[in-house]
């Protein structure tokens, strides 16, 4: 018999770590190369990783809650092949993921120790300590109630809040996958990107209108078209008449080899306000879908965006992005470009304002529009037209 390390494969570019959700098979299960093994939290979803060998799964190194890096390894399996040769003894003080546990232990061991030891994940210990908990204290869900993160999250939502004061979360939280590449992506807009904002109200009287016209004909069960499917699509047809920024900046700026890259379609992100950070789920060729499809489209990427399960595809090749606070956000706010896209809309909340319409006072529903624009790829005339076009269109009697 061989015994094959299994090893945290690399999903994404920028992907650095990632935290194991669970394991879909057990200790002394078989499992086929290519049969999902685990579920693993990236830095955008939750994905399913398939065994890239087949044999008996004979010792899982990595924990549910536990983080680890690309190439750590994670578990063992055995199967029918030469035997390789003994694997180096772990030295003390390594990253976690590579420290061998025994699978009989783990099944057998209560979560206290022989030696007074409360069983527990390093992430737990770690939350635990940042926190002034005590593990002794805390019911632990894992294997012979071993303590997991979840388990000190749950203790730290519970903590009653002091007398007379509101409740304010103490101590160092450790970032999350997401979050950490939230912090980069978003560090790396702001100081690599120039960017600069032109703004214009958006009128939203006509589209109203339209919006209640088209839910009186949808047939039942369907999707009910949302302002944001209106954006979308409005963006979508602004880009094919203005296509200036349906492009990305590729290359150094010093050098002569920076170009601008068109999109061979409409590619629009829809900013998702998830737990712990944001996901963008990518609408592929918006140009092409009539309001009915985009509403289910978009209904259904952001049921998998909360549940952290976009797929991969569904996250890249944006060039442009909308970004909706809706009714409870602010007036008016500027986002920050998602590189490598080159634009980002921010929607205001919709207000009842008074207007000045052919010489007479109207009350309108109004909203600010923040467009946000990468100056390598656009100048202030061009972004200026895109938001106007916008305007015309969203304000316009015609839609697909």
């Amino acid at each position: 018999m061989a015994r094959v390390a299994l090893e945290i494969p690399k999903v994404g570019l920028v992907m650095e770590n990632a935290r194991l959700v669970r394991w879909l098979k057990k200790v002394g299960e078989l499992v086929k190369q290519g049969e999902p093994l685990l579920e693993l939290e990236t830095e955008k979803s939750v994905v399913e990783i398939e065994s890239t060998e087949s044999g008996r799964l004979v010792e899982i190194l990595l924990q549910a809650d536990e983080e680890a890096r690309i190439g750590d390894r994670i578990a063992w399996l055995e199967n029918d092949a030469a035997e390789t040769p003994p694997v180096p003894a772990v030295p003390a003080g390594a990253a976690t993921a590579h420290a061998p546990a025994t699978p009989t232990a783990e099944l057998s061991t209560p979560a206290t120790a022989a030696s007074g030891r409360i069983r527990s994940s390093p992430a737990a210990r770690r939350l635990a300590m940042q926190n002034a908990l005590d593990l002794g204290h805390i019911t632990g869900t894992g294997p012979r109630g071993r303590v997991q993160l979840s388990d000190v999250r749950r203790s730290i939502e519970a903590r009653p809040a002091p007398k007379g004061a509101a409740y304010a979360a103490s101590g160092v939280q450790p970032l999350s996958s997401m979050r950490r590449a939230l912090a980069r992506s978003m560090t790396l807009s702001n100081a690599t990107v120039p960017q600069f904002f032109v703004e214009r109200a958006v009128d939203w009287s006509a589209l109203r209108a339209r919006r209640a016209s088209v839910l009186v004909e949808l047939p039942s069960g369907a999707p009910r078209p949302s302002v944001n499917d209106y954006l979308l699509q409005a963006i979508a047809r602004t880009l094919l008449v203005l296509p200036a920024l349906n492009a990305t900046f590729s290359g150094d700026s010093d050098s002569t080899d920076a170009v601008l890259v068109a999109a061979s379609g409409t590619h629009i992100g829809l900013v998702v306000a998830v737990e712990n950070g944001l996901l963008v789920p990518v609408f592929h060729d918006a140009e092409k879908m009539g309001i009915a499809e985009l509403a289910r489209r978009r209904s259904e990427a952001v049921a998998r965006a909360l549940q952290g399960r976009l797929k991969r595809e569904e996250s890249e090749g944006a060039t442009f992005s909308l970004s909706n606070l809706g009714a409870g956000g602010p007036d008016r706010f500027t986002a920050l470009i998602n590189p490598p896209q080159s634009a980002i809309l921010a929607v205001g909340r919709e207000r009842d304002c008074v207007v000045a319409i052919g010489g007479s006072i109207h009350v309108r529903p109004i909203s600010q529009l923040t467009l946000t624009v990468d100056h390598r790829v656009a100048d202030g005339r061009l972004a200026a037209d895109f938001l106007a076009s916008l305007v015309e269109v969203l304000e316009g009697d015609s839609w697909y």
